[in-house]
């Protein structure tokens, strides 16, 4: 083989080399490249985990967390209960969409999270029934012990929770490559909902919940329930005990017509109540909601219904309502300020 030969051989296989290189460096740029979207995500991601808002601040283009303070997150007040929820959120990134050309790549994560529905209900029930009775003592909160109270209530119901819902959930992560580093471009409403364990506003619902109770007047004939001869009310839940003993008519104070109903009540809470702040009671006639009536006639029993009660007492209670005929009335109990509202009792009452 000639000189010449062996020359062009050996710089064949020195450009073969080159280009292998080349090739293997800008395949390797390119793998580098792809991690650095998710890597951006899997940092916000562990910092939503830790609650650390400068770091998810700093992966964010936009810098905007204010969706989080619209949902009670950055609230002190309930910084324990958060804290507590977040940690144990769990994510896996399952898809990255990289784009090199532009600058920017999709990331999906798949996040697994504490699912608070039933905490916040609770929460929620627990926190009415306890204004309602502060207010009926006579205890006026200001906004800020009240906000304390409802976060107690929320840490607690937390901890009574004997084991954790999960729900699950796929996000895509719009990131996009800026001076700075690779960014998810803006806190999305999905996020949010998993940092508040699927909740919107803590202090939003028990306002709406408020609200609702007041502007319910039960006039919407669909809302009247249905009852047969053979129902009986007799409701008991985690706070209390009602059984019917028997109803009467009288007159009330203007000498008009109205139902007198007693029931006993058992106390089946831990600390003191009464039935005012634990039983909701509506009577029906003709599709419409009776009025609350106070009898012409003193009654010990109607003062029971307001009455505070020790754990295990049970005492008869009387609640009226006015009449406009003879013909029947239906009666139906629930829980009061509860989100149950499956669990009623109901009795057709006799009035002629």
């Amino acid at each position: 083989m000639s000189k010449n030969t062996k020359k062009s051989h050996i710089g064949l296989i020195i450009f073969i080399i080159i280009l292998v290189l080349a090739i293997a460096g800008g395949a390797g740029f390119y793998f580098y490249q792809r991690q650095q979207p998710k890597k951006a995500v899997e940092k916000f991601l562990s910092s939503m985990q830790k609650m650390d808002f400068n770091t998810m601040e700093s992966m964010l283009q936009s810098s905007d967390l204010s969706a989080l303070d619209n949902a009670d997150i950055r609230n002190a007040a309930y910084t324990d209960f958060f804290t507590a929820i977040n940690k144990k959120m769990t994510y896996k990134i399952t898809g990255n969409r990289f784009r090199l050309q532009d600058g920017t790549a999709s990331v999906t994560a798949h996040i697994k999270y504490i699912d608070g529905t039933s905490i916040y209900k609770e929460t929620i029930t627990e926190f009415l029934r306890q204004i309602v009775s502060s207010a009926y003592a006579g205890n006026k909160l200001t906004e800020e012990e009240t906000q304390k109270q409802l976060a107690t209530i929320l840490n607690e119901k937390a901890k009574e929770s004997k084991t954790d819902e999960y729900s699950e959930a796929d996000i895509t992560y719009p990131v996009i490559k800026t001076n700075e580093g690779w960014k998810i471009v803006s806190l999305d409403d999905e996020t949010v909902k998993i940092m508040s364990a699927n909740f919107k506003n803590v202090e939003e619902e028990v306002n709406n919940s408020i609200n609702n109770m007041g502007s319910s007047d039960g006039s919407d004939a669909a809302s009247v329930p249905e009852a047969s001869e053979s129902d009986t009310l007799d409701l008991t839940t985690d706070k209390f005990t009602i059984k019917y003993k028997k109803h009467t008519v009288t007159k009330d104070f203007a000498g008009n017509p109205c139902v007198m109903i007693y029931y006993d009540y058992t106390n089946r809470a831990s600390g003191t109540s009464s039935a005012m702040v634990d039983v909701s009671m509506k009577a029906y006639q003709h599709g419409e909601v009776c009025d609350a009536a106070i009898p012409e006639t003193n009654d010990d029993a109607i003062d029971h219904f307001t009455a505070e009660i020790q754990p295990g007492q049970t005492v008869t209670v009387c609640q009226a309502f006015s009449l406009k005929d003879e013909s029947d009335v239906t009666i139906q109990v629930q829980e009061a300020f509860s989100m149950d509202y499956d669990t009623t009792s109901k009795q057709i009452l006799k009035i002629k």
